[in-house]
C-alpha cells in the first residue's frame, strides 16, 4: 500500500486494532463514542470514499480469483450489524458478496463438530463473505448460556473446565488454515455502550415500524450484560492473531462506526493488492483479431473504437491517443 488513502486508512484503523497477546479489558480499553475528532458532517464524504476503494478493489479480488476475504460481525443486539452491512457494501458488486447469519444450529447442524456450519459458508477464492454473527457465537452465547453447550452432544471427557480454551485454540489454528490458504480474515467487534443499546430498544418499541425487530428475549439478553462483556474480553484477548487480528469498532455512533469498518475491509483489500491479469501473447493475438474484425463492422462516419475515440489514453509515447485519433479519421 502506497498510497495516501491507504496511509489514512491504516491512522484511522490502527487504535481499533487489539494488538495480539494483549489482555482485554473491554469496558477499560474501548471507548463505544470515540470518534478520532471526526465531525459526523465529514462522515459522508469518508464513508463514500472507502465504498468507492471497496468496489475498486473487489473488481480486482474477483478478476485475480485468488483470495478470498471473509468479514465476521460480532455485536450485541442493536450493534448495528445489519446497517452496517447496508452501508459499507452499498456500491460493491452484489455477485461477489455473499452475506449468512447464523441463528440457532439446526438438528442437522448439531450433528456435526460446531465449525461445520461455518465452513460451509466460506467465500469462494475472489469473493467476499459476511458472517453477521460467527463461529465466535460458539465462544460467547454458548458460554454465556451452557445449556447450549448441553445440545450439542459432545463427549464427556471434551466438556471440561478449559472448553473455552481449546475453541479459542481451534478457532485460530482454522483461521490460520484458511489465510495459510488464500483466505482473508477481518474480524469486527462492534462495541456498543449499555445506554445507547437501552435508547435504541426503546427507539424500536415507540416506533410502529421498528416493531418487529424487538425481541422480549433481547431484554433477556441484556440482563446478562456482564457475563457478555466478561466473555468479550476474553475472546479479544485470546483470538486477536497477527493473521486475524480483531478490531473493536465503536457503535454508540453508527456513522462512525460503519466508516470503520468499511476502512478495515478496505485496508485488507489494499494489503492484498489484487491485480488484473496479465493477458498472454497467444491471448493477445486472439484479441487483436477480435478489435480488427469488430473495428471493420463500425457504420460510416463512425469511429472504429468508439471508446478509444472518447477516452484517448497516452501509451507507449501516446501510440493509443494516435490510434484513436486515426480510427477517427478513418471513417470521416
Amino acid at each position: 500500500m502506497t498510497d495516501a488513502r491507504a496511509e489514512r486508512i491504516a491512522k484511522l484503523i490502527e487504535p481499533l486494532r487489539v494488538k495480539p497477546g494483549s489482555l482485554v479489558n473491554l469496558g477499560r480499553d474501548f471507548d463505544p463514542r470515540y470518534k478520532a475528532g471526526l465531525k459526523k458532517k465529514h462522515g459522508v464524504e469518508l464513508l463514500h470514499t472507502g465504498v468507492s476503494l471497496l468496489a475498486e478493489y473487489q473488481e480486482r479480488l474477483a478478476a485475480q480469483d485468488t483470495y478470498g476475504v471473509l468479514l465476521c460481525l460480532q455485536a450485541l443486539d442493536a450493534g448495528g450489524k445489519d446497517g452496517t452491512i447496508r452501508h459499507v457494501m452499498s456500491g460493491v458488486n452484489p455477485q461477489g458478496v455473499k452475506v449468512s447469519s447464523f441463528k440457532q444450529p439446526s438438528t442437522e447442524e448439531l450433528d456435526h463438530d460446531y465449525l461445520w456450519r461455518y465452513a460451509a459458508r466460506l467465500p469462494a477464492r475472489g469473493d467476499i463473505a459476511i458472517f453477521n454473527r460467527s463461529h465466535y457465537e460458539e465462544v460467547l452465547v454458548v458460554r454465556v448460556h451452557p445449556e447450549i453447550l448441553d445440545r450439542q452432544r459432545l463427549p464427556e471427557h471434551v466438556r471440561r473446565a478449559d472448553v473455552w480454551d481449546r475453541r479459542y485454540r481451534d478457532i485460530n489454528n482454522w483461521e490460520r488454515y484458511l489465510t495459510d490458504n488464500g483466505f482473508k480474515v477481518v474480524k469486527v467487534f462492534l462495541n456498543l455502550s449499555k445506554e445507547e443499546q437501552r435508547m435504541r430498544f426503546m427507539k424500536r418499541l415507540d416506533l410502529p415500524e421498528k416493531n418487529w425487530k424487538f425481541s422480549t428475549a433481547d431484554v433477556r439478553e441484556r440482563r446478562r450484560w456482564d457475563d457478555y462483556q466478561h466473555a468479550f474480553s476474553e475472546m479479544l484477548s485470546a483470538t486477536s492473531t497477527p493473521w486475524a487480528p480483531w478490531y473493536v469498532v465503536p457503535a454508540d455512533r453508527k456513522w462512525f462506526a460503519r466508516i470503520c469498518t468499511a476502512a478495515v475491509l478496505a485496508h485488507t483489500l489494499m494489503d492484498i493488492d489484487p491485480r488484473f491479469p496479465v493477458v498472454g501473447k497467444e491471448a493477445r493475438k486472439d484479441l487483436q483479431a477480435a478489435r480488427h474484425e469488430l473495428e471493420a463492422e463500425a457504420p460510416k462516419g463512425a469511429p472504429a473504437d468508439p471508446y478509444a475515440a472518447r477516452h484517448p489514453v497516452p501509451e507507449a509515447g501516446g501510440e493509443q491517443h494516435r490510434r484513436g485519433r486515426t480510427a477517427k479519421r478513418k471513417h470521416s
